[in-house]
């Protein structure tokens, strides 16, 4: 079967699609969650339609997936409403509930939506073509993700259960919720990135607003009656709609505590100016990225091509930590090329739920024709496609395109391409790399191929200033979760990992006072009689 053979056979009829991952119905949702209910819903709804196409007598046509509701402000506003009341200025049942309770309730949940792990699976598979393999590591991930929070707030309690004495003075230092927070997702990671910013935010005690994202918005259904059931009333609100008409009036109203946005920079600083009292906002935001390789004179060509394939294709290119642009020394340049492009010549593309499958169609409707719009632009300015078949399209799929030699003055020099292209750039000079990091807009990571020790010494200064984590002979991830994951410039805001997502969606607080015979007396009593959640050196094990 040739290229083009394959190409064009890649989307199949419905009846050609294995049994066991087959939709077998539609998801036509029309309840939302507010107020500690299910709310119907009667109104305009949005078509999902599968990055998947199916063949048809008339030709190939996006599989259509389910339709959810498309509130208006006024659902936005009960759930804002509910979210505020459930906080009641930090004296609600959830705010003030110790943290055994609230992990309790934690734990509850996770193990009610492990119930649904193939119902998610599979809708991840279909809303954003995500393969089988990834989907299912993506909610494992998630569940992972839960327990190392809780195992983590544990240890933070531990630390808290004790009274401190300075000069005079015994405390007792805990975390305390913040408010309101506003939670909006990724598409690319629709679960698992949710989860990171949703889940420590609800288990510090704040209250949620929860947007999921346009892409991947069906496959939080099964989840909702879980949220509903596991904890106290409107703790967790769901919110439905077009972001550009139900979120601006949440941020005008002053009531929102904490923005958390995993999305592009853009839309998080219009948000932000919406605000009355800025200075009263949190954010906690993951945004855009253009992560650089540097592939020295002195790499490991073959290295450096395994991980510039990992770190450029993965999911298709669509993460934030992917490598977005490459700079490769002149002298290697061509040997580079050739390798790379024999590289993602042997990758597997195909359908979801094919085994071993490795490039997958785009949830953007829009995507492939931007990829070609950049692969236009790069070679309009004196680029080419180095590799055979690279950008060739079918529908929602592209091939990925290695595309040589990148300059300033391109759009895959600067923008974030978010898709299967590698836009590789020639340097004599590794002050050059340098600034380009200094020059971008974006600092998030950077991944340095070199095996001199000086050499990688030398990058390493000027760049743990400008990016927030440097990967040497390594592609740029997130993981592992207890490693501190943020962004420098216009690329993040807070900081997310496992312990540091506690400390983001909380604050410091503290009760103290003279240490003298009365005082004393009052705290011991208070411990004593575990009157308060707050003050209490109860130990969680």
């Amino acid at each position: 079967m040739t290229f083009k053979d394959h190409l064009d056979s890649i989307f199949v009829a419905e009846s050609e699609i294995p049994e066991e991952f087959r939709l077998t119905h539609e998801v036509h949702q029309r309840e939302y969650l507010s107020n500690g209910k299910m709310h119907s819903w009667s109104g305009e709804v949005h078509e999902v339609l599968s990055p998947i196409c199916i063949k048809t007598p008339s030709g190939l046509k996006r599989k259509v997936i389910g339709t959810y509701p498309l509130c208006n402000e006024a659902e936005a506003a009960e759930a804002l409403k509910a979210a505020v009341t459930a906080y009641n200025n930090g004296r609600g049942e959830w705010p003030t509930m110790s943290v055994a309770d609230r992990i309790t309730c934690v734990e509850k949940f996770t193990h009610r939506i492990i119930e649904k792990k193939n119902e998610v699976v599979k809708l991840l598979m279909w809303e954003i073509g995500k393969s089988h393999a990834d989907s299912v590591k993506e909610f494992d991930r998630t569940v992972e993700y839960i327990y190392a929070t809780i195992d983590a707030l544990k240890d933070l309690d531990r630390q808290s259960s004790k009274f401190s004495i300075e000069q005079g003075i015994v405390a007792q230092i805990r975390r305390s919720p913040l408010g309101v927070v506003l939670c909006m997702g990724p598409f690319n990671y629709p679960l698992n990135e949710t989860f990171t910013t949703l889940i420590p935010a609800l288990i510090m005690g704040n209250t949620l607003l929860f947007k999921p994202p346009k892409h991947g918005t069906l496959l939080h259904y099964p989840l909702l009656e879980a949220f509903r059931d596991c904890f106290p009333k409107g703790v967790v609100n769901t919110i439905y709609g077009r972001g550009n008409k139900i979120i601006p009036d949440l941020m005008k109203s002053g009531e929102i505590n904490v923005l958390t946005l995993i999305g592009s920079s853009k839309v998080a600083n219009e948000l932000k100016k919406l605000h009355p009292k800025v200075n009263r906002l949190r954010a906690i935001l993951g945004l855009d990225a253009k992560n650089a390789a540097i592939i020295t004179a002195n790499a490991d060509v073959k290295l450096a091509v395994q991980e510039t394939v990992l770190g450029s294709l993965s999911f298709n290119g669509q993460r934030c930590t992917a490598l977005k642009i490459v700079f490769i020394h002149r002298s290697l340049a061509d040997v580079f090329l050739n390798e790379l492009s024999e590289a993602v010549a042997q990758l597997k593309f195909g359908m979801p739920w094919q085994s071993g499958v490795a490039l997958t169609p785009l949830p953007e409707q829009h995507k492939p024709a931007y990829i070609q719009e950049c692969i236009a632009d790069a070679i309009a300015h004196g680029a080419q496609v180095m590799n055979e078949n690279g950008g060739a399209t079918n529908e929602s799929f592209v091939f990925p395109a290695i595309v040589y030699p990148v300059k300033k003055g391109m759009k895959l020099y600067t923008e974030e391409q978010f898709g299967p292209v590698i836009p590789v750039v020639p340097f004599d000079d590794l002050e050059e790399t340098i600034e380009y990091l200094i020059e971008s807009t974006h600092g998030q990571q950077v991944s340095i191929f070199s095996n001199d020790d000086e050499e990688i010494a030398e990058l390493i200064d000027p760049l743990v200033n400008q990016v927030s984590r440097v990967n040497v002979n390594c592609q740029c991830q997130r993981g592992p979760d207890v490693f501190p994951f943020t962004g420098r410039k216009d690329s993040a805001e807070g900081t997310l990992s496992v312990v540091d997502a506690l400390r983001s969606f909380s604050i410091r607080s503290l009760v103290a006072t003279k240490l003298n015979e009365n005082n004393k007396h009052l705290i011991n009593a208070i411990v004593d009689s575990n009157s308060s959640n707050f003050l209490s050196t109860k130990y969680l094990f």
